[in-house]
């Protein structure tokens, strides 16, 4: 199934690289910005950086909230800190789609600083501050460099997160048709908490060692249905 994607917040590193997998899968990506005319810079930046690439979806950019109100399925790849003023405007544009929370609770002070969010995590805030829209977890630990360039596989897996199993299915769906990722169902909304703290773990290991990490589940057979841990 072909999406059209917004990527509330798309114009940093990961809504860029997000972006651009999701076009190489022939995905239609909006870009959204609080400000239409960076939202549509950066569009036009990466839709000239993959041009004649066969199957690529197309790429545009404008506000976020234009962006949203085109699209099916919403990722939000804001900074924490304006993750709930960024979710409250766009309330009523988000009713009735998949949002995809990709947001890590995270601070910079000498290395990464975990952020405490009083609802768990920042996907089971955004479930709480969008009661009409379906909530997962998804994307938050593959590495912004690795996915912004086309000629390197991922190799790691994409952990989500959800109540809704359809919904869930659909993202894991769209996870695995970026090169060289896998799936994995991590369980409900409430382990989205362990999902975020290990991004944040990950973040201090790549500027220690000088890479780009990523998680790996071992010894899991995906051919089997994941059983149900609501």
């Amino acid at each position: 199934m072909t999406h059209t994607i917004a990527l509330v917040g798309g114009t940093g590193p990961e809504g860029r690289g997000l972006a651009t997998r999701f076009a190489l899968a022939g995905h239609h990506v909006r870009i959204g910005s609080r400000e239409a005319a960076r939202g549509a810079e950066v569009a036009a930046e990466l839709a000239a950086s993959l041009a004649g690439r066969t199957g690529l979806g197309e790429i545009t950019g404008s506000d976020n909230q234009v962006a949203v109100s085109q699209a099916d399925l919403v990722v939000v790849v804001v900074p924490y800190g304006a993750h709930r003023p960024t979710l409250e405007g766009l309330r009523e544009a988000l009713a009735g789609k998949i949002v995809v929370d990709a947001v890590v609770p995270v601070v910079f002070d000498r290395g990464p600083r975990p952020v405490d969010v009083e609802a768990g995590s920042a996907t089971e805030e955004a479930a709480q501050l969008l009661p009409d829209s379906t909530v997962i977890g998804a994307f938050h630990n593959l590495a912004a460099e690795v996915l912004l360039d086309p000629g390197l596989s991922v190799d790691a897996d994409v952990l989500v997160t959800g109540a809704n199993g359809d919904a869930k299915q659909a993202v894991m769906a769209l996870a695995g048709q970026i090169e060289g990722c896998r799936a994995v169902d991590a369980g409900p909304l409430r382990f989205s908490r362990f999902v975020e703290g290990i991004t944040t773990l990950i973040i201090g290991i790549n500027g220690r060692y000088k890479v780009h990490a990523g998680v790996k589940i071992t010894g899991l057979d995906t051919t089997q249905n994941a059983q149900n841990t609501q």
